[in-house]
């Protein structure tokens, strides 16, 4: 599949903005800030942007604007300072994308429409987030503009007509403003879209994160602090629907999360040991699994393939 950025008006709704979509299978992920579509959801692209049958795009609603700097050499890029660094991150997730198998890119309404919200600590002594009280004028978490938002992405939908819908659950993962109203805005979107069928929510399993965690524990030599009890997010493990098997896209995921040099750290051994972290420096493990919850699924479902029960259907144009 080529890709595309695109970056015309939000009302635009002729097709050869996006490109054609013509594949039987029809996949879209909706993210809040550039980094988020590979460390939650890299396997996935990768994987389904292999299948020349399914057409995978991913929706970026921010340029992270609001993220924190790791090199030193690009400090000067930070919003308290030359305020750059959302231009820095679009060339960021475009090698990323390239990196993930090269899936058709959007910004939602247009690069820099809505401004990352930022996030302030919920002060639980762990990762979890909370709304700033000092908004931006754009903030994508501004309360004002999530009809707006609903209504661009169900133009966007509209016309891509994807049977299956990726975002974050209703907490936002670990409760950022933008990952919430990402949730909000794709929920709301998908339910006036008749195309899709199924909409997920990337989680992370208990156990899974906790087996991963273990295996970084054992290693003298890992650069990272590891988290401790309840640091990083993860749900239930009954809960999950869905489990994606990864392990074939984990070269694609590590180049992808090399290409965020903004955002995060990545260790990798000889063995095929990796780890990543953040500016916080909080080890978190690469899983060969991504995991996922189906809305409104049946109690004790248990899928390995996204498309699972879709009846595949091309789309007119």
């Amino acid at each position: 599949m080529p890709f595309v950025t695109w970056a015309g008006a939000a009302n635009c709704r002729d097709p050869c903005d996006i490109g054609a979509v013509t594949a039987s299978r029809r996949l879209v992920l909706v993210h809040a800030h550039p980094d988020d579509e590979t460390l939650a959801t890299g396997g996935v692209i990768a994987r389904y942007a292999a299948d020349p049958d399914t057409d995978v795009t991913v929706v970026t609603c921010t340029l992270g604007e609001e993220g924190e700097v790791i090199p030193a050499e690009l400090a000067e890029l930070a919003p308290d300072r030359a305020d750059q660094l959302g231009g820095y991150r679009i060339g960021e997730l475009a090698r990323a994308i390239e990196a993930l198998g090269g899936p058709r890119h959007l910004y939602l309404g247009g690069v820099g429409r809505f401004r990352d919200s930022g996030m302030a600590l919920a002060g639980d002594g762990g990762v979890r987030a909370t709304a700033r009280a000092d908004l931006h004028p754009r903030a994508f978490a501004d309360p004002a503009k999530l009809a707006e938002e609903i209504d661009i992405l169900v133009e966007l939908l509209t016309d891509l007509q994807p049977q299956v819908v990726v975002t974050y659950a209703d907490d936002g993962g670990y409760g950022h403003p933008d990952h919430v109203r990402a949730h909000e805005i794709t929920v709301a979107a998908a339910a006036r879209v008749a195309s899709v069928a199924k909409v997920y929510f990337v989680v992370r399993g208990r156990s899974t994160l906790d087996a991963g965690l273990a295996g970084l524990a054992a290693e003298a030599g890992m650069p990272y602090r590891m988290p401790g009890p309840g640091e990083l997010p993860s749900v239930p493990d009954e809960t999950i629907t869905t489990r994606i098997d990864c392990t074939a896209q984990r070269a694609a995921r590590i180049a992808a999360i090399r290409a965020h040099v903004t955002q995060a750290y990545l260790w990798e051994k000889e063995d095929g040991l990796v780890a990543y972290a953040m500016s916080n420096d909080v080890a978190q493990p690469l899983i060969d699994v991504e995991e996922f919850v189906l809305a409104g699924a049946p109690v004790g479902l248990s899928e390995t393939d996204l498309f699972s029960g879709v009846e595949s259907e091309g789309v007119g144009r």
